[in-house]
């Protein structure tokens, strides 16, 4: 472990009260794509804007990310989220009240994704 790091990880257990929460926070930056461009992005079924787009979603829900364009097929494509054991360690060092405040605010979440790329297909005409 380097000097910074380990500088990092001290000030972090002896200062601020949860680490997880004071440094990353309870959202994460997710960039939607899609080919062709276009799409509308719904997510949870609630409009959020076309592709490309960068939205800002908590970490600790999951999500379904729909991609729209008329005449392509939908593409639903679900996001995970998952715990990051480095924030829970740093905070069970620091005892209690970090544990509690990261738990209660979801900052121990990541999305499982920060980024996604989808392929729509068209139509097929009947």
């Amino acid at each position: 472990m380097g000097t910074k790091t380990l500088s990092l990880v001290l000030v972090c257990l002896f200062l601020f009260p949860s680490c997880a929460t004071l440094f990353k926070g309870n959202s994460s930056k997710l960039d939607l794509n899609s080919d062709p461009q276009g799409a509308d992005i719904y997510v949870n079924g609630n409009l959020m804007g076309k592709t490309p787009v960068r939205i800002k979603l908590e970490s600790k829900l999951t999500y379904s990310i729909e991609f729209r364009k008329e005449g392509f097929s939908t593409k639903t494509v679900n996001i995970q989220n998952h715990v990051g054991a480095g924030w829970i360690i740093l905070d069970i060092l620091g005892g209690l009240l970090p544990i509690i405040v990261d738990a209660a605010t979801g900052a121990w979440y990541d999305l499982d994704q920060k980024n996604v790329n989808a392929i729509l297909e068209k139509q097929q005409i009947k």
